[in-house]
């Protein structure tokens, strides 16, 4: 069977409904959908290691925002769009102690640069707490790093958050990583925000180790937005749509270099949307309103 790679659980559990006998059971899944902020929410809770398996996830909780709407620019687009991913990963996010804020991915591949682009827009607040306590004493202790790609460092990432996960001691980490989608509609139209850690590249089969709590000792949840699609599973999902029939794994795979594709102002989209992510996170970890953050980034 075509193996089609994709990031997001949502698209993990279509998969399986599609290749899946009409009265077939999911077990270990569970399956929800609701609003926020006006825009729609897809949660996939996989519960068990049969759950897992299926899916070829790790167990946890998935929350699919969807923000097709966004690019329509109707009123308040962006803070409403901030608010519901900041109060989504508030449900998941511990409600109290220090967080490291990890950014994924190489700055200089514009696909692949929503890590380092959500820290512009992060409030680091650290050193302040140490430094001037009276006046940020309210605020959560909050650390931000860009890890940078092995092929640029020589570093994996996995191998800097361990280091700095053990230097500066966070209660939890929030990886931020571009993903891979198996559908164009959603490239730069959902964020998918996990408890379950992350592992870099898998998407478009560049696996790195994983960042989750076995390997750092803290639990991690993942942000991230899919801004590729995979050639190949793209071209057979049109395939199928155009009722083609069968067609041939090994001639869609067979190209020498693998192939992912992009939407051509993907630069534009990317800094606009990791912008949303972090004011989200900021939105998330500490009590303040959207023009308190903007001021303060300024």
């Amino acid at each position: 069977m075509f193996a089609k790679r994709t990031d997001l659980a949502l698209e993990a559990r279509e998969l399986w409904q599609e290749s899946a006998e009409a009265t077939a059971k999911l077990f270990g899944v569970k399956a929800g959908k609701a609003r926020r902020e006006g825009y729609p929410v897809t949660r996939v809770e996989i519960l068990d290691a049969e759950g897992a398996k299926t899916l070829g996830k790790p167990v946890g909780t998935y929350l699919t925002l969807d923000l097709t709407s966004y690019w329509q620019r109707k009123e308040d687009y962006f803070a409403r769009a901030v608010r519901a991913l900041g109060g989504q990963l508030r449900e998941l996010l511990p409600g109290e102690g220090a967080a490291l804020v990890i950014g994924l991915g190489n700055r200089a591949m514009t696909p692949d640069a929503v890590g380092p682009l959500t820290l512009e827009s992060v409030l680091v607040t650290r050193h302040l707490l140490s430094g001037m306590p009276r006046q940020f004493g309210g605020m959560r202790p909050v650390s931000a790093f860009s890890v940078g790609v092995l092929g640029t460092t020589g570093v994996e990432s996995a191998e800097a958050v361990r280091g700095l996960v053990r230097e500066l001691k966070p209660d939890f980490v929030v990886a931020v990583d571009a993903l891979a989608s198996r559908r164009t509609g959603r490239v730069c139209a959902t964020v998918q925000i996990s408890d379950s850690g992350i592992v870099p590249g898998s998407g478009v089969g560049n696996h790195r180790a994983a960042l989750d709590k076995r390997t750092l000792g803290v639990p991690v949840f993942a942000v991230g937005v899919p801004t590729v699609v995979d050639a190949a599973t793209l071209a057979a999902d049109l395939l199928e749509e155009s009722g083609a029939g069968s067609f041939d794994e090994k001639r869609l795979r067979s190209r020498r270099q693998p192939m992912t594709v992009t939407p051509r102002d993907i630069d534009a989209q990317v800094r606009e949307l990791s912008r949303v992510l972090g004011y989200g996170l900021n939105w998330a970890l500490q009590e303040l309103e959207i023009e308190d953050m903007a001021a303060l980034l300024g």
